[in-house]
């Protein structure tokens, strides 16, 4: 038997776990910022700390080491006299910029954090913490409201705009001529595609409280005449038809029969040879951790939410009928991947 000395701990080790442990502080630093219009206000120049506080209406001695903090953190500059925004500030983080992500900013310290923050029920009961549907709750109603329904778009928008430039570049668009994004919101995804591809019509079907956002949004786009809107419960009214249709961030807010079932839905109403997309950050041996992550995010905000495996999706479809020609690992925020399948025929 021997007594074998054990390693002394790592100092390094203690300090990546004590760092991982305060990530949060940096998070609401940041979420504040965005709430308060910070960066927004900047956008025109320098300004002084008193000027920002004024701007504000900020009266706390925490101000200063407030704005300190966004310095460190890379997301402002500071030359002695005046507070800037730092140029991933200024690209990403200011209202109205063409890559603009602060709307999921403002979703996480809004919504997310509070959710996150009761998350050890939610591993006791297997029940989300929202206690309500937060994602389509703003657009159902019979007079939905439409600024909050709005700022979930944005968020939205955040993350699917980095999946459209990969969805329009990894496939061959030329194949087919029309396509139906089914719950795709405003349209964002099916107006980057109809811009890059001339030979695409496409439709967008969704609660019919989000069209008036929808119309705003394609009038912004300039694709009015190329994306329509078709009102419906995907669960309950028939998809329309088209060469292909597209499940986008959708399946992962259900359940497994759930998501069986509108894979069902969509073989119906594809043509014979027609294609079926789905994008999700799915799951096999090589995710890597921020998969599993959103797949926690999935499950702490809908009951039955969270990512799936490629393994899995692919047996549903084939169960179904479909042919799954390929599995496609998307460059994007979330690691998504995209499966292809075809309806034979």
């Amino acid at each position: 038997m021997t007594n074998a000395t054990p390693e002394a701990p790592s100092l390094a080790e203690a300090r990546e776990v004590l760092q991982l442990n305060v990530t949060y502080t940096q998070a609401r630093v940041l979420h504040t910022a965005l709430e308060l219009g910070l960066f927004e206000f900047l956008a025109a120049g320098p300004r002084t700390e008193a000027e920002i506080r004024e701007h504000a209406e900020l009266h706390s001695h925490l101000v200063s080491d407030w704005l300190d903090a966004l310095v460190g953190l890379g997301l402002l500059t500071f030359d002695g006299g005046g507070y800037a925004n730092a140029s991933r500030a200024d690209h990403f983080l200011v209202p109205g910029r063409p890559h603009y992500i602060g709307g999921a900013v403002l979703q996480h310290g809004r919504v997310h954090y509070e959710l996150w923050n009761r998350f050890a029920d939610a591993l006791r009961d297997g029940k989300a913490t929202s206690g309500r549907n937060i994602t389509a709750g703003a657009v159902v109603e019979e007079q939905p409201d439409l600024d909050r329904a709005r700022r979930f778009l944005d968020h939205m928008d955040t993350f699917n705009q980095f999946v459209a430039a990969q969805l329009s570049q990894v496939l061959d668009w030329s194949r087919w001529t029309t396509f139906v994004d089914v719950g795709g919101a405003r349209g964002n995804v099916a107006a980057r595609l109809v811009l890059d591809h001339p030979n695409l019509k496409g439709s967008v079907f969704d609660v019919p409280g989000v069209e008036p956002l929808f119309d705003e949004h394609m009038a912004a786009r300039g694709t009015t005449d190329r994306v329509g809107f078709v009102g419906g419960d995907f669960f309950n009214d028939p998809l329309p038809g088209a060469d292909v249709i597209l499940f986008g961030h959708v399946l992962h807010d259900h359940p497994e029969e759930s998501r069986k079932k509108l894979l069902a839905q969509a073989f119906d109403a594809l043509p014979p040879g027609g294609t079926l997309l789905v994008y999700d950050a799915m799951l096999d041996e090589s995710s890597e951790p921020e998969a599993y992550l959103q797949s926690l995010v999935c499950s702490v905000i809908l009951d039955g939410g969270s990512e799936y495996r490629v393994r899995d999706i692919s047996a549903w479809a084939e169960e179904i009928g479909y042919e799954v020609e390929q599995v496609i690992p998307l460059d994007t925020m979330t690691h998504d991947r995209l499966l292809v399948a075809r309806k034979p025929g």
